[in-house]
């Protein structure tokens, strides 16, 4: 049997300052509460980086299998097992002996090994990274076939265990049978001559025993065992039971004998097989900590990004692993961020006002490239690039050291000496606050020399800074960019989004003002400092907020296009449903000329029967015509036939429905333009000669009050209301 494959490689480890400024051993904690073994929980706290592209590539692929057998028909089976180290080692000693609690552990291990292992062998085409490694291991039948052949399912020693066992046990139930006719005899006895109490019997060191009434404890013979609390009842073992009982007592020492010489014996059973139980256990340890990696993977939908072998970090929608998982659980928001560092663009540079999330962006860099290195999948896009570096440098957050007694600026160049030390082609740094802690003229030129260093020796990482110079030496170098965390000039709150290609503006002043310092003391500041650098941030921070403006515009823009291609689309759907229709009515419309035209052919035939009163032309002329049509219409089956006739009746109801609502608008024409020509208001004057709307009769209009006038017809006069005339003629002046 051979243990897990561990590959030879010169691992050069992570310093253990980087793990903990970018908080990873909070990522192995919480991975490994998602372990099912202490092992695994163990090996998954003790986890660090590799270095090497091959380990990292084979842990990554191997925890993508586990993430991907959640979604399979056929998953992993179960890998748990308990702890089984006390076990092995026991089995290195000469005469050692296992108890049954410990063959019941290494039962579980070498059962649940051997199911993993003709799982994975079975479908390794499904699962390669994962069968590659159990690096050859094999079943192994005769561990669990010589547990149970010694074991019961329910932890004890079976009779068949040996011949020996199988004699004594026989024994021991015929002793058991003597024991129980003996103590029944006794028990009747004095039940009858009513010496017992309403117990009759109870059990005192698994020994039956009688309750005897205290009064009368000297007529019933036997061993006295004790007494109830308040003394009235005395637990007597009847003398005829003495006897079998010491017997059983002679046969439980010989079992106890022989069980302890048959675990012995099945101990050195095992021996042989101690290798093989630690290769067992590494290698379920082995799975489980993947799979601990892949619930974890889960919980925050990370992925398997693009594995490359040159050193590149190309992220998009990067999230930090755990500000989204204690996002996710209090149900806020967590912004993404697109990282690009590749031999083209080895350096950014990132900018922008505090409390905007730069050391954020810094800290989800260098986390997501160690739990990349360490097997971890991670939160970004699918089609993210990542290398493997060899060295990863952090120098992020309060760096003073009391117990040194180290000033913040002097631990720092403390740590850019180790820096120099390793940087070179296969190196990520992150640095937050570069060259603070000093003069800041003083300290930007020293950071600046560094950052310079770092550029000549191919070195690939981030910075934050507010120096100026650095930003402009970001804008001078090829292989360097300026970033910055954009800030609303509005509303003055960070939008935690990391643009590239332009620095970022501190907007010290700005946020003064936000928060009720007085413009006078502000614009006083302004001038103490160089007039060159105020402008030179007020330009920086003016080319932010035009950035800004111009990605709204081009979002909007973008919206509008969308839009509109949605509208287009709509509309071509539309006329083409509008020329199908069109379609269908003008087969329609085909169809009834062709009817009104078969229609006069057979009037014309019937007129001339009517004038001439003869049967033979006239059929004669309808079979003419009847052949004529049929020479027209193509031969169908009865179910063509009837699709169509469906069809052609669904469309002249469509039709009929459609005239209907026609004649119904046809019909309210007259009665809107009425409605109409009473509603269009006519001043009227005394004189002018007006019939009513609905009459025929003119007449002339005496008075005028208000709404209403006094029609006078010659005979009669009537009061009529203005609206209901109409005017025939004014009145001549």
């Amino acid at each position: 049997m051979r243990c897990p494959k561990v590959e030879k490689i010169e691992m050069k480890l992570i310093a253990k300052k980087t793990l903990d400024d970018l908080e990873y051993g909070m990522v192995l904690k919480q991975a490994a509460a998602r372990c099912t073994t202490n092992s695994g929980k163990k090996q998954m706290i003790s986890t660090e980086p590799f270095t090497s592209f091959r380990a990292v590539q084979g842990a990554l692929k191997r925890t993508h299998e586990y993430l991907i057998s959640f979604s399979e028909e056929k998953q992993i089976p179960n890998h748990g097992f308990e702890d089984v180290s006390q076990e092995i080692s026991l089995l290195s000693v000469e005469n050692s002996k296992i108890e049954v609690e410990g063959f019941r552990r290494l039962l579980v291990l070498s059962e649940t090994a051997n199911t993993m292992l003709v799982f994975l062998k079975k479908n390794k085409d499904r699962y390669p990274d994962l069968f590659e490694a159990a690096n050859g291991q094999l079943p192994i039948k005769e561990i669990p076939a010589e547990i149970h052949r010694i074991i019961d399912k329910f932890g004890e020693i079976k009779d068949r265990a040996s011949d020996t066992l199988h004699s004594i046990r026989k024994q021991m139930n015929e002793v058991r049978s003597k024991i129980s006719q003996s103590f029944g005899s006794a028990l009747s006895t004095y039940q009858g001559s009513g010496f017992l109490d309403e117990i009759r019997e109870t059990v005192i060191g698994n020994r039956r025993v009688l309750a005897v009434k205290s009064m009368y404890r000297r007529k019933v013979k036997g061993v006295i065992h004790g007494s109830s609390k308040t003394g009235s009842i005395v637990y007597i073992e009847p003398e005829t039971t003495l006897q079998y009982t010491q017997e059983l007592q002679n046969l439980l020492y010989d079992e106890k004998e022989e069980i302890d010489a048959i675990l012995r014996v099945l101990t050195d059973f095992m021996r042989p097989f101690e290798t093989d139980f630690t290769a067992f256990s590494s290698f379920l340890t082995l799975i489980d900590t993947h799979a601990a990696k892949a619930y974890y993977a889960k919980d925050m939908n990370a992925v398997l990004p693009i594995l490359t072998e040159s050193q590149e970090i190309d992220v998009k929608n990067a999230y930090h692993p755990l500000l989204y998982l204690s996002n996710k659980r209090k149900k806020s928001k967590t912004y993404p961020q697109d990282i690009h560092l590749h031999p083209k663009n080895r350096i950014i540079v990132i900018s922008g006002p505090n409390a905007g999330g730069k050391s954020i962006t810094l800290k989800t860099i260098g986390l997501l490239q160690l739990m990349l290195q360490s097997g971890f999948l991670i939160p970004v896009h699918k089609q993210s690039h990542m290398g493997v570096f060899e060295h990863i440098l952090t120098d992020i957050g309060d760096n003073q050291s009391i117990e040194n007694e180290l000033s913040t600026y002097s631990y720092r160049l403390k740590n850019m000496k180790r820096f120099l030390k390793k940087c070179d082609n296969k190196t990520l740094f992150l640095i937050d606050e570069f060259g603070t802690g000093s003069d800041p003229e003083l300290g930007g030129a020293i950071a600046e020399i560094f950052l310079e260093v770092f550029y000549q020796r191919e070195s690939f990482g981030a910075i934050t800074t507010h120096y100026s110079n650095l930003k402009l030496l970001a804008n001078e170098l090829p292989h360097m960019t300026n970033a910055n965390m954009q800030f609303d000039a509005k509303s003055l709150e960070p939008t935690f989004h990391l643009v590239t290609g332009e620095a970022g503006s501190s907007f010290t002043f700005e946020v003064a003002e936000k928060n009720g310092i007085p413009y006078s003391l502000i614009n006083r500041a302004k001038k103490k400092i160089e007039h060159g650098k105020v402008r030179f941030d007020a330009s920086i921070a003016k080319l932010q907020k035009e950035r800004a403006t111009m990605s709204k515009t081009s979002k909007e823009l973008q919206e509008v296009s969308i839009k509109n291609k949605k509208e287009k689309e709509k509309l071509e759907t539309l006329n083409a449903k509008v020329k199908v229709k069109l379609e269908r009515y003008q087969e329609l419309f085909d169809q009834e000329q062709r009817m009104i035209v078969l229609g006069n052919k057979v009037n014309d035939a019937a007129e001339r029967y009517f004038i001439s009163n003869k049967k033979r032309p006239l059929i004669a002329e309808l079979l003419r015509i009847v052949e004529t049509e049929n020479a027209k219409r193509k031969r169908k089956s009865a179910a063509e036939h009837k699709k169509e006739q469906k069809q052609k009746k669904a469309l002249k109801e469509e039709v009929a429905k459609k005239v209907e609502v026609v004649r119904e608008e046809k019909k309210k024409i007259p009665l809107q333009n009425t409605t109409e020509l009473k509603r269009t208001k006519i001043t009227f004057n005394i004189g002018d000669k007006v019939r009513m709307y609905d009459g025929k009769a003119v007449g002339t209009i005496d008075v005028l009050e208000k709404k209403k006038a006094i029609v006078n017809y010659g005979v009669f006069t009537t009061q009529v209301n203005v609206e209901a005339l109409e005017l025939v003629s004014r009145a001549k002046s």
